[in-house]
């Protein structure tokens, strides 16, 4: 199973303006427990901006919300303390961790989406635990995500996560605001994002975040649609995510809309480099088709046209059959380049490899 956590500031604070380190030193104990139970884990962590805040003893939260320079300032001197902190506290369970800075264009651009993918799976795949933020010290209006909810439902996107468990200062999603109305209920499930949930939702969430209940419906919609379950649940619970694991019923659960490879199968089938495609030999499609097998550049015959890494590319037989369609692992030119040599060998051709393969399965729609 592979798991994202969402940790919102509220919660790695517990409302203050410090961090809260009992508290992260039990969130490596649970994340140690689940990389025993063989859960791979990544964490989606505020924290960079109020790390810096109280590393600088800056006071004033209302003129921290409106300076957009002041906060990258904070997230300059913050994120390097925070993920210091995870180091020396994941250690103590014997775990290694790996800082990830992203903004909306490393994950709009086909290239950069596809370094950070392999990048996050390779580190999940060896035991890291990739720890991954916003580059709050950098973006700006036009390129951030916008808050860290809507990250992590992103990167639950990007590695294929099962589930998608978001942590804050409230319970879920209730019916009615539970601060006003004391007979809100609430809402164990929600099957369908619809707009009643969108106006239960209401608005803006704690003043230390900058997400609320409306941006945790925003990534749970977008998570569901990429076939990712999501809970929303308190951070503060006692053992939460050891027990949302377990199956118990805490917080607020959004079921997948479908699975993983209906998903990637679509997206796959509509973003195709439509001019381009890779011919491959007969072995070659025998693996693709009936052995489940990634596609070499042994088996590359030719290359037409032009595309670039991170592109869908059209797999055809030699007797202009489309079999297959795919990410490519390498540009058209750097392909033609390794067509027809063993995997051994890119490296020493190209002088560098993004891997032994051109397409990856689980990069790869079969069309038979």
């Amino acid at each position: 199973m592979r798991l994202v956590i969402k940790l919102g500031t509220s919660v790695l604070t517990a409302g203050t303006d410090r961090l809260n380190r009992p508290y992260m030193v039990d969130l490596a104990r649970q994340v140690a427990a689940l990389r025993e139970a063989g859960v791979q884990v990544a964490l989606v962590s505020s924290g960079a901006i109020a790390a810096g805040r109280e590393r600088l003893g800056a006071q004033s939260e209302q003129r921290i919300r409106a300076n957009v320079p002041l906060k990258q300032m904070f997230a300059a001197v913050g994120q390097s303390r925070l993920m210091h902190l995870y180091e020396q506290l994941f250690e103590l369970y014997g775990l290694q961790v790996a800082q990830v800075l992203l903004t909306r264009d490393d994950l709009r651009d086909r290239r950069r989406y596809l370094n950070a993918r392999n990048t996050l799976s390779l580190c999940i795949e060896r035991g890291i635990v990739p720890i991954i933020n916003e580059n709050d010290a950098l973006v700006t209006a036009e390129i951030r995500v916008g808050d860290n909810d809507n990250l992590s439902a992103l990167v639950a996107g990007l590695i294929d996560a099962d589930l998608l468990l978001i942590l804050s200062d409230i319970d879920g999603l209730y019916n009615a605001d539970p601060r006003t109305n004391p007979d809100a209920k609430l809402l164990g499930e929600v099957d369908q994002i619809d707009d009643d949930i969108w106006e239960m939702a209401g608005g803006v969430g704690s003043a230390r975040g900058t997400g609320g209940m409306r941006t945790k419906i925003q990534a749970a919609d977008l998570a569901t649609r990429s076939g990712t379950s999501v809970v929303i649940a308190n951070g503060a619970t006692s053992n939460v995510i050891l027990r949302v694991l377990r199956g118990e019923r805490i917080g607020t659960k959004f079921p997948s809309g479908g699975s993983h490879l209906e998903s990637r199968k679509r997206w796959l089938l509509a973003e195709t480099a439509r001019h381009s495609k890779i011919v491959i030999d007969a072995g070659a499609a025998n693996a693709l088709l009936t052995q489940g097998k990634s596609l070499l550049p042994a088996g590359v015959i030719a290359v037409e046209g032009n595309f670039d890494r991170g592109q869908t590319i059209r797999i055809y037989t030699p007797d202009g059959h489309e079999i297959a369609r795919g990410l490519a692992q390498y540009d058209a030119n750097d392909v033609r380049h390794i067509q027809g040599l063993r995997s051994g060998q890119i490296a020493e051709t190209l002088g560098y490899d993004y891997g032994s393969v051109v397409v990856h399965r689980d990069d790869m729609v079969v069309l038979g």
